[in-house]
């Protein structure tokens, strides 16, 4: 998309709508998973947040209303409704948030996660179970906060179990609960996570490490309804939204005799797949940005820039652990670095060699000789064009900046587009204004 040229849209036109819209649903998305905050105090600031996004979405559907009135032919009243067209991803996200679809921090443009959301958008409104697969760290408890938004549960409990950290003599307990006396140790009668996610959501993470007799256990709750604390006859009806998630394979676990096949397929009736950050690269600025301010925050200091290399690095690699080791490298980087990052600040293991004598030397040599071929294979035609956006993008923010002494509301006023969304801009490429500040020379 080429945002800066003369043919600039006016303010506040679906450009801008699209980046409030954003910056909205992740301030949503923080404050519902607030800890630091008193419930009253975030159901407040929700209902203000709501306010706001309505407003701008009323906005936006007239916007498009008039457009369309403008911009469509005439159609024909016995000729056959064209064939939808295929939507281009951007579109598709569009076409959610329109729809006022709660992201819960899941944002790109990638085809396969956007069929995630989608999927997602369908399954909640139901009381079905979903289960979401993917690569550690890819978000799959956000998935879960997803569903569980964007259904009829959303103002019911949300509570989470790893099931592979309950140790296997525990579990029953942890989840059902137990009865005074039930067993040494048991003082008081305790509600299980089932009976605490009652009308709400129960998110069981990590469902391929529970234990055989913890899935007979599970299996007869989804059948039936209902539980048995330990040490009690005394059954109780429980109506809990289950959500499962896992980073294993439960087919090949089911071959192994690991994995009861009975429950995987009470648990997999809507089947939800994450692809990896390293297929999600459109993501990965905004990531960046994100948990750059949020280790600021949390560390209490200002925002690390990140050098030009390292940044170039960040965006390239391949980020085994996903968006959890993005993540743990930002507060790295913010904990270890001064004002700005840099390459050596990187763990050890991941940080790239230096260079040798010998590629310092060819790297000196005349510009008419020939030099040998890459061996990495080019990237595709989509991926060298978003490349080339950002690339330019970040240059003309910086030249722009530099142009008026790193004020942004001059900026904003120059290029006619709303602020809200330039400062979006400045913090997906980690740019901030106080460096483009002139400095007074006679200053100490």
């Amino acid at each position: 998309m080429k945002l800066f040229n003369q043919n600039l849209p006016p303010r506040g036109t679906m450009m801008s709508y699209a980046g409030l819209l954003e910056r909205l649903e992740i301030l949503r998305s923080t404050l519902r998973w607030a800890n630091s905050l008193d419930r009253p105090e975030i159901e407040k600031l929700l209902r203000q947040a709501n306010a706001v996004r309505d407003e701008v979405m009323q906005l936006s559907h007239k916007e498009r209303f008039i457009q369309a009135l403008g911009s469509q032919p005439d159609r024909q009243p016995d000729r056959q409704p064209a064939e939808p067209l295929e939507q281009a991803p951007g579109e598709r996200k569009q076409a959610l948030l329109a729809r006022s679809f709660v992201f819960e921090g899941t944002f790109g443009d990638n085809p396969r996660l956007l069929d995630a959301l989608e999927i997602a958008e369908k399954a909640a409104p139901t009381d079905l179970p979903v289960l979401i697969d993917g690569e550690s760290g890819t978000g799959k408890e956000l998935m879960a906060k997803v569903v569980h938004a964007n259904g009829a549960r959303a103002d019911k409990p949300y509570i989470s179990v790893n099931c592979g950290a309950i140790p296997e003599s525990l579990i029953e307990s942890e989840l059902f609960g137990h009865k005074r006396g039930a067993f040494t140790g048991a003082a008081t009668d305790r509600k299980g996570k089932f009976e605490s996610a009652h009308k709400g959501t129960i998110f069981l993470d990590e469902i391929g490490e529970l234990p055989l007799q913890g899935q007979v256990k599970l299996l007869r709750v989804l059948q039936s309804h209902e539980i048995q604390r330990v040490g009690s006859d005394e059954t109780i009806a429980v109506d809990a939204r289950i959500v499962a998630a896992t980073n294993k394979n439960l087919r090949k676990l089911i071959e192994q005799g690991q994995f009861r096949e009975d429950l995987f397929y009470r648990l997999s009736v809507i089947h939800v797949s994450l692809p990896p950050l390293r297929e999600r690269k459109d993501e990965i600025p905004l990531l960046l940005a994100y948990y750059g301010d949020e280790a600021a925050e949390a560390l209490k200091r200002r925002p690390v820039v990140l050098s030009p290399r390292l940044r170039d690095f960040l965006l390239a690699y391949a980020y085994p652990g996903n968006i959890r080791e993005l993540r743990n490298l930002m507060y790295r980087l913010s904990c270890l670095a001064g004002e700005v990052a840099d390459l050596a600040q990187l763990p050890e293991d991941i940080r790239p060699a230096a260079p040798t004598p010998a590629s310092t030397a060819s790297s000196a040599l005349p510009a008419t000789l020939p030099m040998p071929a890459a061996t990495a294979a080019p990237p595709s035609l989509a991926e060298a064009k978003r490349q080339a956006s950002d690339e330019a993008e970040r240059a003309c923010l910086e030249r722009g900046l530099k142009d008026v002494g790193g004020t942004v509301a001059e900026l904003a006023r120059r290029w006619d587009m709303n602020r809200s969304h330039l400062q979006i801009l400045l913090k997906k490429h980690g740019l901030h204004s106080k460096d483009f500040r002139q400095r007074d020379p006679n200053a100490h």
